[in-house]
């Protein structure tokens, strides 16, 4: 009896459960229903007094406070941008040239030197050694070639005689020749032993700035030791790539002889480092990207560009004079395009399609559907439609309405809803 009746209230209790179920169900199913229609339709932000529709404004809604800008006539500067590196022109590393014992280092990190500065000095006493063994075998040999010279003379004159044979003349005139070359030799071995001394004193080869040394003062450097490495920063070059399309402009500009302008912008686009000129660009075209090496050069007289620096360089290729400019806040994308909203004279706006030419930082020019002169809409478009309603900054503002007086005291009758008089 148990089991049974466990059961029979079982089955009772499941159609129960479904109906509530279903119940659940068509009332979120309202609910939602009825929050689209309210979204789709009655969408309101409580004010003061009331709701405000947050609808855009259509040909019958509110006046709508917009920021405008007037087309005008003006210049826009055509640029080309390109991502470049500062490359130094010379990138020298200073080694030793001959081997020897380091005595000292002449210079401080991150210095800047000129051409010929000392750098470091190497032990020179070998070669100073070097350099009088050649000497001394040098005076040695003057000394041999004279006496055979003597001799020479002294055989020349017993062969007139007839008293010598002319092999022994022979034999003396070749040793003559001999210490001549040999006195030759030794001029050779003095010179190395000069420029090798010279050697010893590590020089500037160009202006720049040193960097790091990479080898202390008391170390044996060998022939080729790497000392340190200088950085001509004065001038200076940035290397960047532009599209092969573009390449015939800058052709055109460089076979005319004209100096084509470059000017070199942080990573962020928004400060000035240094303007230059194009200097160079490669003879080909890389094929697997499609642009072309080209080099500017700059003075970096305040060392604004620093070597291996990543840069945003700006070719100037020409300047469009009299064009239609406006700001390019104003520009609108639909479905078919670029628009803008013009502001007519009634305070209405209408969509003008437009088409538009190069750019230039938060200005651009317009070729076709705009006039100089033509007001625009720049800020607060999105709540706009064709012919919806608008006030520009300078438009006066509607005098309010002014509300009924509660003081008891002030003249006339206060009025309450619908003109009756207060408390009548």
């Amino acid at each position: 009896m148990s089991t049974d009746s466990g059961n029979n209230n079982y089955s009772s209790a499941k159609p129960r459960r479904r109906w509530r179920m279903v119940a659940i169900i068509i009332a979120i199913a309202v609910l939602v229903a009825l929050g689209g229609y309210w979204l789709a339709h009655k969408t309101t932000l409580p004010v003061r007094g009331g709701f405000r529709s947050m609808r855009s404004a259509g040909p019958g809604g509110p006046a709508l406070p917009v920021g405008t800008a007037t087309a005008a006539a003006g210049d826009i500067a055509i640029y080309l941008d390109g991502l470049g590196t500062v490359t130094p022109l010379r990138n020298v590393t200073v080694s030793a040239q001959v081997a020897g014992q380091l005595l000292s280092v002449q210079f401080k990190e991150g210095q800047m030197v000129k051409q010929g500065d000392l750098i470091a000095q190497i032990d020179p006493r070998t070669y100073q050694a070097e350099q009088a063994q050649a000497q001394g075998a040098l005076a040695r040999d003057q000394a041999l070639l004279a006496n055979a010279k003597i001799d020479l003379d002294r055989y020349q004159t017993l062969f007139k005689q007839d008293s010598i044979a002319k092999q022994q003349l022979d034999a003396q005139q070749s040793l003559v020749h001999q210490y001549e070359g040999t006195i030759q030799a030794d001029q050779g071995q003095i010179e190395t032993a000069k420029v090798n001394l010279a050697y010893t004193k590590i020089v500037a080869p160009v202006g720049g700035r040193v960097g790091l040394r990479q080898v202390d003062p008391g170390n044996n450097v060998q022939n080729g030791s790497a000392i340190v490495t200088i950085t001509q920063l004065k001038p200076v070059d940035v290397l960047f790539t532009i599209p092969e399309d573009n390449l015939p402009d800058v052709l055109k500009q460089l076979h005319a002889g004209n100096p084509v302008a470059v000017d070199a912008f942080d990573r962020d686009k928004q400060t000035k480092l240094a303007s230059g000129t194009l200097a160079s660009m490669d003879n080909q075209i890389d094929t697997s990207t499609g642009t072309v090496k080209v080099k500017a050069e700059f003075a970096n007289a305040d060392e604004s560009l620093f070597p291996n620096q990543f840069v945003n360089a700006r070719v100037l290729l020409g300047t469009l004079h009299g064009a239609t400019v406006i700001p390019t806040s104003a520009l609108q994308r639909g479905a078919d395009g670029l628009f803008v909203y013009v502001v007519k004279a009634d305070r209405s706006v209408t969509q003008r399609a437009i088409r538009t030419g190069p750019t230039e930082g938060e200005r651009v020019a317009v070729n076709s559907g705009l006039q100089p002169g033509e007001i625009v809409v720049t800020d607060g478009a999105d709540k706009l439609r064709e012919g919806s309603k608008v006030v520009l900054p300078g438009d006066a503002p509607k005098a309010a309405v002014k509300p009924a007086t509660t003081d008891p005291n002030a003249k006339g009758q206060r009025y309450g809803r619908g003109g009756k008089p207060a408390g009548g």
